[in-house]
């Protein structure tokens, strides 16, 4: 009769102790889609924000950006909010009006969304004091997106800037040594 006891009480531990652990499970794995479907669900907001872009739907560009949105770039003395940056999009869009990102790769880690991207257009108007060269160029890049509730609050661009100009035609030359 005792023996039978030990067996039932150990078999019973035996299965809350599963139980439990079950449960732990269950919440890990619960967490696990949730933050995954934050990260698929980044990732689509970049790619809407990329698309209105390339589309040059500024009105839909600001649904997707955040009241406390900047736009960081390796060129810019300080960060631009959504109003300062949007005119150097719509510039560089009126200069090549075909321009296109090509999306290669695009990971999510929480807030943090990466790209990388090709870039192409074809020169058809001035862009920064030169003229239309009608040449197709392309232009590298890895963007950092930082999400916060659903909308898009930094914007980090790092682009082959060099690379782009001189397909415009410009040459990289050392400066004079000053005398």
């Amino acid at each position: 009769m005792k023996r039978s006891y030990w067996v039932v009480a150990l078999a019973s531990s035996f299965c809350l102790l599963t139980a439990c652990q079950g449960k732990t499970a269950m919440g890990e794995l619960e967490k696990f889609r949730a933050q995954a479907k934050l990260e698929e669900q980044n990732k689509g907001l970049v790619r809407s924000f990329i698309a209105a872009l390339d589309k040059n739907d500024f009105r839909r560009l600001k649904e997707l950006v955040s009241d406390d949105y900047s736009f960081e770039a390796p060129a810019l003395v300080e960060p631009l909010g959504y109003e300062q940056s949007t005119p150097l999009a719509k510039a560089h869009y009126s200069s090549f009006p075909d321009w296109e990102h090509r999306l290669e790769n695009i990971v999510a880690e929480g807030d943090l969304v990466m790209v990388k991207l090709n870039q192409n257009g074809t020169h058809k108007a001035e862009y920064d004091g030169i003229p239309a060269t009608d040449k197709k160029v392309t232009m590298p890049g890895v963007y950092f997106f930082v999400i916060s509730s659903g909308k898009v609050k930094k914007f980090w661009a790092i682009e082959d800037f060099l690379g782009f100009m001189q397909q415009l035609g410009m040459e990289l030359k050392p400066i004079d040594a000053k005398k």
